[in-house]
């Protein structure tokens, strides 16, 4: 009888610690999904900006000072008799 009683206590202790363990290891894996959550979220904000950015961009691509600027900057065209001063000093 005894034996039986102890098997029962030795039993419930192992399930109890089964549980506990598992419910720590869950825990775990739920910070871990959170905080990858947030992460995520900060991306998605940093790339709708990028996106809102472009799509202002887009819709000046067209205008004739984006053309001007970069007709500039990336092809180094200027009006004639215009004098252009590049600062070699930086």
């Amino acid at each position: 009888m005894k034996k039986k009683k102890l098997y029962k206590r030795l039993l419930i202790l192992l399930v109890l610690g089964y549980a506990i363990f598992t419910l720590i290891n869950q825990q775990k894996v739920l910070n871990q999904y959170s905080a990858n959550s947030k992460e995520l979220a900060s991306k998605i904000e940093t790339q709708k900006s990028y996106n809102d950015e472009l799509n202002a961009e887009k819709e000046n691509v067209n205008s004739k000072e984006f053309i001007e600027q970069m007709a500039r900057e990336k092809l180094e065209m200027y009006y004639p008799n215009e004098k252009v001063y590049v600062d070699k000093g930086m």
